[in-house]
């Protein structure tokens, strides 16, 4: 296309150019007038003038990358929890200001239209946002990365509280469309499922696979604009959408068969259509499946195309010089297989060839200790659903477990460990040791979660290819989660150790010293009791209960699972509720708790802790006698805009995991980036924490990783609970049905679970210490000026947990990709 169609002038970054164009857009693009009341409208306005000035920038970033032929990174997740853009576009644009000025020129109000925004729910959790936070600092550091993944249409479920229980609705985030997208059907790629495969030698000798007879659907593209931080470098995170190759059979229409004949488009259409479907039933594993292939398979057909447009050939002795692919997680290692299968059967490489690139190419990221959680598919459906790369994952079993055993021969137990097919009554393709045997490099997430991985889950592989394993620690964006979730502080640190400490967090340090000035504690106290009010606000809005903003707020927000022991945290509670009902309130600090977090919609442990969580919270906030010593409350549909105002407002970090069990954690660091202290176990990054802070600004407690381990083959919970009288009245309260009187044994199962011999949260064993360590907290609370030079300490050494570092030790060790400016603006 001519340049002269695509080549503008650059647009106004000024008050006025921001207001001409909102009027603009919102006249003639959106078709309103003064009439209109709806503060929708004016969003989208808004939101449309930012994204031309992002688009243009992207349009520069990718010109650099395609004059300078670079070296480029593709970043595959299948979750992506992104939250709501418009604040970190403003911010990273340096559009703060004058955007709301341009507003008030209008006659609105920033935060007003920010409320119209929907949070991107397209992640579960820590992955998730870990994904979000990379992508950014990608950018910020101007590195060429892409990231994949699917536009779910319904995100993670909207989460209820009725009557103290989980209810899940959907969450239909685009509903009122996306307008930070831009769709580009152009690039849509078509994805096989089903059929057969068809061996077939050619002329020269060599066997050729067809896969055919196949279900094919369309994966739709549409890329979603990540800006660095005001460099001008906008990168692009690709979402597919999956829709059917014919929208329907207009025979079966016209014959009045209205349900058939819409049959595939409705098919192909469920692929994207939620994030993770419960996958109990045969249909949820299947579609699932399908999810993870078609993520594979798009991505990498897509990144193929562009290399075979600008090479004009299949040449791909080059690829992988120019080329790495970071799996997040097992989700994505269909890729291999795939790789591989487009490499040989759709570009006509040899297996030599094409395993030397997928193996050169692959990269792999895992996040998980507990070995249920490392995917695992049954032959037989992948079989049905994707039978020539089953073919190939055989192949590259084969010649795995033919290398394994010139290494150990006759080790017949130990080919048996590290197949790729497990065997028995329904044997299983294993995902990660897919992954693990495909790429050059195996990270886990945290130093202790590395050390694990190497010693426990993947050990047999550690021994085969040591130099494969190496560790880095995640972190958070600091754009997002401290310049501007946390403005007034953002302010203060700018006053006082100058501009640029968000792009160098290192610059923090230099707090260190202002922590022993009374003056910039008292200042530091005021940033911190606005954003407390800012969260008590938000309690009080979403859970009708008043938190005192003078009390301790002590905080745990994060998926509901056993071995993040929300349990452990409210048997706590329990226990001070207990103190207070016998008059054991001498040196009492005022307590704040609030919990939040989604359980699985099938994980039935995990909801009943929800439910006994809210039913303590109903006894408590309703006896007149803890008043206002003792508040709790459950946030509900907790998600990223909610963590923007709660971790600023937090004391108290909970981050309590069994040891042993969490990968790495992120939430930890975005309390601790916002001056949180944190209570927690030797587990995760939380190691990592407390070696930066030192000792004596962590509160630490519980049994060692080693500890729980010696632990498991002896454990008397019963025996433990009979030896510590305050546990054994909180116990007492749970079984007496204290909080639970209208429904006997309710609360059996967890009770149950607690003093199990096998529990293996350790729940009962960690408790005394837990407590040890609460009451340490609540004493340094009250001794104020202690507490605030801990807060300080915390921030000042919180830069080491920045994605900018994380990415930085990605990109050196992993995937040496160049610093490219994007090109300037006319």
């Amino acid at each position: 296309m001519s340049e002269s169609l695509t080549e503008l002038p650059s647009l106004g970054m000024d008050v006025l150019s921001l207001v001409n164009d909102f009027r603009r857009y919102y006249t003639h693009s959106l078709g309103r007038d003064r009439h209109c009341r709806s503060a929708h409208y004016a969003y989208q306005s808004l939101v449309l003038i930012l994204r031309e000035r992002l688009l243009e920038r992207l349009k520069q970033t990718r010109y650099a990358y395609e004059e300078t032929d670079c070296r480029q990174g593709y970043y595959i997740s299948l979750e992506f929890l992104m939250g709501r853009a418009l604040g970190n576009a403003m911010l990273n644009l340096g559009l703060q200001e004058n955007t709301a000025l341009a507003l008030q020129c209008l006659g609105m109000d920033l935060e007003e239209l920010s409320e119209s925004e929907q949070d991107a729910g397209l992640g579960n959790g820590g992955l998730g946002r870990l994904a979000a936070c990379f992508l950014d600092s990608c950018a910020t550091l101007q590195l060429p990365v892409t990231g994949y993944g699917i536009r779910y249409d319904y995100g993670m479920f909207r989460q209820r509280i009725v009557n103290g229980e989980q209810v899940e609705e959907p969450d239909h985030w685009l509903r009122d469309g996306n307008p930070w997208e831009l769709e580009r059907p152009e690039f849509t790629q078509r994805v096989h499922f089903g059929g057969r495969t068809v061996h077939h030698r050619e002329p020269d000798g060599r066997i050729r696979v067809s896969w055919i007879d196949t279900n094919d659907v369309l994966a739709i593209p549409y890329d979603v604009p990540i800006p660095g931080y005001q460099n001008g470098t906008v990168n692009t995170l690709r979402l597919w959408k999956t829709g059917a190759t014919d929208e329907f059979d207009l025979g079966e229409f016209n014959a009045g068969l209205y349900t058939e004949s819409v049959a595939d488009k409705n098919s192909a259409e469920q692929i994207s259509l939620v994030l993770y479907p419960n996958d109990a039933s045969e249909n949820g594993k299947e579609l699932r499946l399908r999810q993870q292939y078609l993520l594979a398979s798009a991505s990498l057909q897509d990144v193929l195309a562009r290399w075979v447009g600008i090479h004009h050939r299949d040449d791909f002795s080059h690829f992988a010089e120019k080329n790495v692919f970071q799996l997040n997680d097992t989700h994505p290692s269909c890729a291999v297989a795939e790789l591989m299968r487009l490499l040989m059967d759709e570009h006509g490489l040899g297996w030599e060839q094409a395993w030397a690139i997928t193996s050169r190419t692959m990269a792999y990221t895992n996040h998980t200790l507990l070995p249920e959680a490392l995917e695992k598919w049954p032959v037989r459906l992948f079989q049905r659903l994707l039978p020539r790369l089953l073919e190939i994952i055989y192949e590259i079993n084969a010649r795995f477990l033919a290398e394994v055993a010139r290494r150990w021969p006759g080790d017949v137990e130990r080919l048996r460990r590290m197949s790729l097919i497990e065997e028995g009554p329904e044997p299983m393709v294993r995902m990660a040791y897919l992954a693990i045997t495909a790429s050059f490099s195996i990270n886990g997430v945290a130093a202790l979660h590395s050390r694990l991985l190497t010693e426990g889950l993947f050990r047999d592989f550690y021994e085969l290819w040591p130099l494969k394993f190496n560790n880095k620690t995640n972190g958070v964006t600091p754009r997002r989660w401290l310049a501007w979730c946390n403005p007034d502080l953002a302010k203060l640190l700018t006053e006082t150790i100058g501009s640029g400490w968000e792009v160098n967090m290192d610059q923090l340090r230099g707090l260190l010293p202002l922590a022993e000035e009374s003056s910039f504690r008292e200042r530091w106290r005021q940033v911190k009791r606005s954003n407390k009010d800012r969260l008590a606000q938000l309690v009080a809005t979403e859970c009708g209960v008043v938190f005192d903003p003078q009390a301790l707020f002590d905080v745990q927000v994060k998926r509901i699972h056993e071995y993040k022991r929300q349990l452990l945290n409210v048997l706590h509670v329990i226990h001070l509720y207990d103190r207070i009902k016998r008059g054991n309130i001498a040196g009492w600090t005022p307590r704040c708790v609030l919990i939040g977090g989604k359980a699985a919609p099938g994980y039935v442990m995990a909801k009943q802790i929800i439910r006994l969580i809210n039913n303590v919270a109903r006894v408590i906030n309703g006896d007149p006698e803890v008043g206002a010593r003792l508040k709790v409350a459950f946030i509900p549909n907790y998600n990223v805009s909610a963590m923007e105002i709660i971790a600023p407002g937090t004391d108290l970090s909970e981050q309590i995991s069994t040891a042993g069990k969490e990968a790495s954690g992120t939430g930890n660091m975005k309390f601790m980036m916002n001056g949180a202290i944190t209570i927690g176990t030797l587990d995760g990054a939380n190691i990592e924490i407390r070696d930066e802070v030192g000792d004596e600004n962590f509160f630490l407690f519980g049994l060692t990783t080693e500890q729980v381990n010696q632990h498991q083959r002896h454990y008397d919970p019963v025996g433990i609970i009979a030896a510590d009288e305050e546990l054994a009245r909180v116990v007492h309260l749970l079984t007496s049905g204290h909080f639970n009187l209208l429904e006997p044994g309710l609360f059996d199962p967890i009770v149950n679970s607690i003093t199990s011999p096998s529990d293996p949260w350790m729940i009962a064993a960690d408790f005394r210490s837990y407590v040890e360590a609460q009451k340490l907290a609540a004493a340094a609370f009250r001794d104020v000026d202690r507490w605030t030079r801990m807060s300080i300490i915390n921030t000042a050494c919180s830069g080491r947990f920045s994605t900018d570092r994380t990415i930085r030790e990605y990109n050196s060790e992993i995937w040496r990709l160049p610093h490219v400016p994007s090109q300037p603006l006319d």
